[in-house]
């Protein structure tokens, strides 16, 4: 079984070394940066169109305050605007969270893509796959899925007086790499793997996420702010590498795997 196979070589993988993880990653940075601005790119034109829904409301609420400057406290119709204001308020909320879980799955399925194109350059592999090879199909439930628990997963944390958020970061970082080298697995299987794979690499794992984040925040300031679009991808090539040395790829599914998501 597929699943067995990965938890297997979760449980039998070797030590991670943070330097080394961290200098390959610099290296594949400089191959794959216009490749993750262009990811970058694809996401913000996806996710601007839903935060400009998610407004409506707002725009909404903002119209009855002003319906009840003119009218006084009822509206046209004999309710209290206070029930409406409400109402309004409450539509917003739901409003926020499915968006919020859209836009994740989205993010989520452009991520994992992105991941493809790191091995792929780094294996030396032809660049076969597509930008949305994640976002249709049998993958795209699976994506919502994924979403939804991590979404649930963070919420849960936070409710937990935050602290365990700095605990599940790093299994949640790790989720996606999973799914994109194990699209097949279920959605349960997948965040088994990366809470398996988050506990034992925990310590080293949430320093290289730590450290690659702050530096490419800090290069992108450097240049000028507009840098930061270029230099976020950054943070991706540690999780890459992260996966690949503790559970690295199979030989024989290397050369062929990418064309399966053209057809």
């Amino acid at each position: 079984m597929v699943s067995n196979t990965l938890f297997e070589k979760i449980e039998n993988s070797k030590p991670i070394d943070f330097g080394d993880i961290f200098n390959k990653s610099i290296e594949l940075f400089k191959k794959v940066w216009l490749q993750g601005f262009v990811h970058l790119l694809i996401s913000m034109a996806v996710m601007i169109p839903l935060f400009f829904v998610m407004y409506i409301p707002i725009f909404a609420l903002a119209g009855i305050s002003g319906y009840e400057n003119s009218y006084g406290d009822y509206g046209d119709y004999g309710y209290p605007n206070e029930e409406l204001s409400i109402g309004l308020i409450i539509l917003f909320v739901i409003l926020v969270l499915i968006i919020t879980m859209v836009a994740t799955a989205l993010q989520f399925g452009i991520t994992a893509h992105f991941y493809r194109v790191c091995k792929q350059v780094d294996l030396g592999l032809p660049e076969t796959s597509t930008y949305f090879m994640f976002l249709k199909g049998k993958y795209l439930g699976k994506i919502f899925t994924l979403a939804i628990a991590h979404f649930g997963i963070v919420l849960l944390s936070i409710l937990l007086c935050y602290l365990p958020v700095f605990y599940v970061i790093v299994p949640l970082q790790l989720l996606g790499v999973i799914f994109a080298f194990n699209p097949d697995l279920s959605a349960s299987d997948l965040i088994k793997a990366s809470f398996k794979l988050g506990n034992k690499i925990w310590l080293i794992a949430f320093g290289l996420v730590l450290i690659a984040s702050l530096l490419s925040q800090l290069v992108g300031m450097v240049l000028c702010f507009v840098g930061i679009f270029f230099t976020a991808s950054f943070v991706y090539m540690p999780i890459y590498y992260m996966y690949k040395d503790a559970v690295g790829f199979d030989d024989d599914t290397s050369q062929n795997e990418d064309t399966l998501f053209i057809k």
